[in-house]
């Protein structure tokens, strides 16, 4: 009897039994019962009940003096904490475990032992009795004990746990949060220990942790126990899979990132030992593709079954190479909110960049620097100051509290600073490795968090802008506002804008800023003659089976984030167009691409596609799309030709596409081109032939349309999309291709930046108009605006997307 009142395995529990065995080991009986059979790995184990932990209590009677101790707490200043929270330790710790207690442990830990001699290695977690419901996170709070061997050392972790319930910081949490101090109970939890020390192990969210994007699986992981994730310890690999294509039975990891993994915890004779990384293994992703996408689908089965967003964590056994699921609890960030307002900040000016890092929010701050080693120094961190340190514990939590942003020199998305950063509203850049040795202590700075992905640490102070968005309070205008977006690191940024997807991605961004490497020279790697490019190109594509496939997974990484971050609203991708000397200054370029008077006139755009100088380039470009769109089955992108001079030369270009595996019409794909040239705008009905849709490029539109060179100032004064010329020839295309039935928007700034372009463009019945993201607001505005300075009979119909 005593042992079916004093444990139960997870085989007898189920998230009905919070009260029983808290919110953590409840969660781990509801995941081992209901989703091993659906084919996840979870560790059995047993968990000890409040029952257990009320009769250690009564039988060591602490009730009264644990209660009479905290009350003489200072709930306002907590001057005594640490005073009050050593004496409620030491009543726990010098306290007996009861004999019924005791036996029931005993028992249980025997039965999970059967056939390990010695006893099995198992985890010891804290579980309290309100822990991790979806409006309270008691995460980090309590103590684990990993690596734990023989029945008394599971009686002494058992017990240490009943302590850690009195740690200073879990008072403080209990006090914030409205919980009675004795009427929260605590169950341990102990499960088989999975060998992720000579394996690997992180943390999962089914959703995207800073923008709460729910189409995206966030994994991270690192080398050795999970422990190093979890607190921040290592700037762990990234991967990011996309929940349709899970879902679709498409491949689904469309983005991943390697971090530097600088330290590998271990068990040592005497409990774990974190050793520096080899680097071999630093330089190696934790998980292969297959084991994401394995993972991916875990999450998802387990999101799916809880009916809301889980933050889960996962371990890798490196004796057997089998996946784990290790705990599961609900995301409390994003859980339960929408964002109905964003708040969006712009840098105006640059400075002298200190340190860069992972950028966790997105807000910018300046003051003063205050670096701190240790929460006892936390005195000398003044409201407003920025918290410079080395990594922090759930021990900062009141520290953190006073900062304006948090920089770390390690740590994930998913580290104890990124966590807290979210639940305080702060911005923080973590894993800048060396901010502590780069920022002096009292300098004033300016941390941005603004930029995308990266977070960057500037000296001095910088000036920004601030914009208010109330999405409730957006007007959508009939005319698709679209987005110009360049760095797929802003994708999920910008993905919450009220547009209504991407009307122009640049290829060239992705390939001058990720790639790098001329697509010739990886190709035709062995003519090279550039003795340190050879040598570059070698170091960038070391992981990489052929040095083609790096070009080519590079590209689909950047288009295959961006495509997921909108999806299912479209992502109109532009082919490279690049102009030769731009070609040139990639690594290995100067000896593929010929010196040309003009390059704005030569050899770019559609002529490249089919010449013998590019062809082998362009069939890299096209496999990248093919495998975002039939692979990963993001078909909400499509494909858009620039520069393409004649008719001809258009259905060249298509024939070779579909030749490279992007058949126009396969599986919905369209082809749009660019209506950047004269020659497009006169036979544009016989371009519509060829294309499923135009976009208008007006700059160079009205560059040839002027025969004025715009990078020239001498003549600039004379560039002028308002001009008649090029007005005549807009209405001219917009009206061909609407009568051809064929979509047309427009790429460019005039729209924003003049009411009355856009009143014509909209008069025009132009179907879309793309903006530059700081240009989207004002530009909808002037859409709306033209919109309704129209009466209905003047509107044009739109023309499908």
């Amino acid at each position: 009897m005593a042992q079916e009142t004093y444990t139960r395995f997870f085989r007898e529990l189920t998230n009905q039994n919070v009260a029983l065995v808290g919110g953590k080991n409840a969660s781990l009986g509801e995941l081992f019962n209901q989703l091993t059979p659906k084919g996840i790995n979870v560790p059995n184990g047993f968990a000890t009940t409040a029952a257990a932990y009320w009769l250690f209590l009564d039988e060591n009677q602490l009730r009264q003096p644990l209660t009479a101790l905290l009350a003489s707490l200072d709930e306002k200043e907590l001057t005594n904490l640490p005073a009050v929270g050593t004496q409620a330790r030491a009543l726990i710790t010098q306290a007996k475990m009861p004999p019924s207690v005791a036996e029931a442990i005993g028992q249980a830990y025997r039965e999970l032992s059967a056939g390990h001699a010695g006893g099995l290695a198992v985890a010891v977690r804290s579980s309290a009795t309100a822990e991790d419901l979806p409006t309270a996170s008691f995460a980090g709070q309590h103590d684990s004990f990993l690596n734990v061997q023989g029945e008394e050392a599971v009686l002494q972790a058992c017990q240490k746990c009943f302590v850690s319930l009195f740690n200073d910081r879990a008072i403080k949490y209990r006090l914030q949060n409205g919980f009675d101090h004795l009427r929260v109970a605590l169950s341990v939890g102990v499960q088989m220990m999975v060998r992720s020390d000579v394996g690997s192990a992180g943390v999962a969210f089914t959703i995207e942790p800073e923008t709460g994007h729910a189409n995206l699986i966030y994994l991270t992981g690192s080398w050795g126990l999970g422990e190093n994730v979890v607190q921040g310890a290592v700037n762990p690999d990234e991967f990011y899979l996309f929940k349709p294509s899970l879902r679709s039975g498409h491949r689904a990891l469309v983005t991943r990132k390697l971090g530097d993994k600088a330290k590998t915890m271990r068990y040592a004779q005497t409990g774990i030992e974190n050793s520096d990384t080899p680097p071999e293994k630093r330089a190696a992703f934790v998980l292969s593709d297959a084991e994401a996408e394995e993972l991916g689908r875990w999450c998802l089965l387990i999101e799916d079954h809880y009916g809301m967003p889980m933050d889960i964590e996962w371990a890798k056994d490196g004796l057997t190479n089998t996946l784990y699921i290790v705990q599961a609890r609900p995301e409390t960030i994003h859980h339960g909110s929408q964002a109905l307002r964003l708040h969006e900040y712009h840098l105006t000016q640059k400075g002298p960049v200190l340190a860069t890092g992972k950028a966790v929010g997105n807000q910018i701050a300046t003051g003063v620097a205050r670096i701190i080693a240790s929460p006892a120094d936390g005195h000398r961190l003044q409201p407003g100051e920025i918290l410079i340190t080395d990594i922090t514990s759930p021990d900062w939590n009141a520290v953190l509290r006073k900062a304006a942003v948090i920089v770390t020199n390690k740590g994930g998305r998913t580290s104890h600073a990124a966590i807290v950063a979210r639940e305080l509203g702060l911005s923080a850049v973590v894993g800048t490795l060396n901010a502590t040795e780069k920022v002096q202590d009292g300098q004033l700075i300016t941390v941005s968090c603004a930029e995308g992905d990266e977070g960057q640490v500037f000296a001095g102070k910088l000036a920004w802008q601030e914009t208010d968005i109330d999405l409730e309070r957006v007007e959508m205008p009939h005319t698709k506002p679209l987005l110009i977006l360049a760095d797929p690191d802003r994708a999920l940024q910008l993905a919450r804008y009220p547009s209504q997807g991407v009307g122009l991605m640049r290829m060239e961004f992705v390939i001058n800023s990720a790639i790098r490497i001329h697509p010739m020279a990886l190709v035709d790697f062995d003519k090279l003659q550039d003795a340190p490019a050879r040598q570059e190109i070698e170091q960038l594509t070391t992981h990489y089976s052929s040095k083609p496939e790096y070009f080519v997974d590079k590209l689909a990484q950047a288009i295959g984030f961006v495509a997921a971050a909108f999806y299912p609203r479209q992502v109109i991708v532009r082919l490279s167009d690049f102009k030769t000397n731009e070609y040139a200054n990639l690594v290995g370029g100067r000896q593929f691409e010929p010196e040309e008077e003009n390059p704005m006139l030569g050899f770019r755009g559609a002529s490249r596609y089919y010449s013998p100088q590019y062809r082998e380039g362009f069939r890299l470009e096209c496999e990248a799309l093919r495998r975002v769109r039939l692979d990963w089955g993001l078909t909400n992108v499509k494909v858009m030709v620039p520069f393409c001079r004649t008719v001809a030369e258009g259905k060249q270009v298509v024939a070779l596409m579909e030749e490279f595996g992007l058949k126009r019409g396969e599986q919905g794909l369209e082809v749009y081109v660019m209506a950047e040239i004269p020659s497009n705008v006169i036979l544009a009905e016989d371009f519509a032939a060829v294309f499923n849709g135009f976009s208008i490029g007006s700059n160079d539109l009205t560059q040839l349309t002027l025969g004025i060179d715009r990078d020239s100032a001498i003549v600039s004064h004379l560039f002028d999309e308002n001009n008649e010329a090029v007005t005549r020839m807009l209405a001219q295309v917009i009206r061909t291709a609407k009568a051809c039935g064929r979509p047309i928007g427009l790429c460019g700034q005039a729209p924003s930046d003049y009411p009355a372009f856009a009143q014509f463009l909209v008069e025009q019945g132009i179907d879309s108009i793309s903006f530059t993201p700081d240009a989207l607001l004002k530009g909808m505005t002037n859409m709306v605006q033209a919109e309704h300075a129209l009466s209905p009979r003047q509107a044009a119909p739109e023309v499908g997307a």
